[in-house]
C-alpha cells in the first residue's frame, strides 16, 4: 500500500512539473502572437492614414486654385504687352509724355519733363531779358527826361552823360541778342515735344523687334577663293569672314 501511494504521488508531482513547463510557454506564445496582432493592427492603421493621405493631392489644389483666381481677376501677363504705335502717337500728341506712359518706358518721363521745365525755364529768362533791355532801348533813344528805366542796367550813381551814342548801341546788341535766345527757346520747346511724339511711335513700333543674342556679327574662320585654276580646281587661301545674324 505503501509502495502504490509512494508511486501515486511521485506521478502527481511529475505532472505538476509537466504543467509547470508549459504553462509559461503557452503564456509566452500567448503574447507573441497578441503582440503580433497588435503590430499588425497598428501597421493596418497606419497605412490606412497614408492612403488617406496621399489622396489629397496639395499640387493639384494648388494649380485648380491659381487657375480659378487667374480666370477671376483677369490678371494680363505683362511680358505679352505689345503697345500699339497708332495709339502711342496721338496720346503723345495730346499729352506730352503720355505716349511713354502708355508704352511702359516710366524711365523717360523724367527726362522730357525736364527738357521741358529747361526749356521754359530759357524762354521765360529770355523774354524778360528781351523786355527789360527793349524797354531800356527805347528810353534812351527818345528825349523825355522821365524815362529813365535804363538805369536799372547800369552800376549804382554811374552816369552815362557824353556816351550816349555808346549805350545805345550796347542797349540794342543786348536787345537782339536776348530776343534770338529766346525764339531759340521756343524752337528748342517745340523740338522736345515733336522729339517725344517721335520717341513714343519708334518706341512701339520696335516693342516686338527681335533684339535676341542671334542678332550678333561674328567672325568665323573660312577658305577665301585666290585664284580659279579651271571649272574643277582652284586656290584657296586661309582668311576671316564676318557673318551678321538678323
Amino acid at each position: 500500500m505503501k509502495g502504490s501511494l509512494t508511486i501515486a504521488s511521485y506521478s502527481k508531482i511529475g505532472l505538476a512539473l509537466v504543467l509547470l513547463l508549459l504553462v509559461p510557454s503557452v503564456y509566452a506564445q500567448t503574447e507573441q502572437t497578441s503582440t503580433a496582432n497588435g503590430q499588425s493592427s497598428m501597421v493596418n492603421l497606419q497605412s490606412s492614414m497614408e492612403t488617406d493621405t496621399l489622396t489629397i493631392d496639395t499640387a493639384a489644389l494648388f494649380s485648380t486654385t491659381k487657375t480659378i483666381l487667374d480666370k477671376k481677376f483677369l490678371r494680363r501677363n505683362l511680358s505679352e504687352f505689345k503697345p500699339d504705335p497708332i495709339r502711342a502717337t496721338w496720346l503723345a500728341l495730346v499729352i506730352p509724355g503720355a505716349g511713354q506712359f502708355y508704352n511702359r518706358k516710366y524711365w523717360k518721363l523724367p527726362i522730357i519733363y525736364g527738357g521741358f521745365l529747361g526749356c521754359l525755364y530759357a524762354l521765360t529768362w529770355n523774354g524778360q531779358m528781351y523786355s527789360d533791355y527793349a524797354q531800356a532801348y527805347l528810353d534812351i533813344m527818345d528825349s523825355d527826361p522821365n524815362t529813365k528805366s535804363y538805369e536799372k542796367m547800369l552800376p549804382p550813381r554811374y552816369s552815362i552823360v557824353g556816351q550816349e551814342g555808346r549805350f545805345q548801341a550796347i542797349f540794342k546788341s543786348r536787345k537782339d541778342t536776348f530776343r534770338r535766345f529766346r525764339d531759340l527757346s521756343i524752337f528748342a520747346f517745340a523740338g522736345v515735344y515733336l522729339l517725344s511724339v517721335i520717341d513714343a511711335y519708334v518706341d512701339a513700333e520696335l516693342s516686338t523687334f527681335d533684339i535676341s543674342k542671334d542678332l550678333s556679327l561674328q567672325l568665323q574662320p573660312t577658305f577665301i577663293e585666290t585664284e580659279r585654276i579651271d571649272m574643277h580646281h582652284r586656290r584657296t587661301s586661309p582668311g576671316i569672314q564676318c557673318v551678321l545674324n538678323f
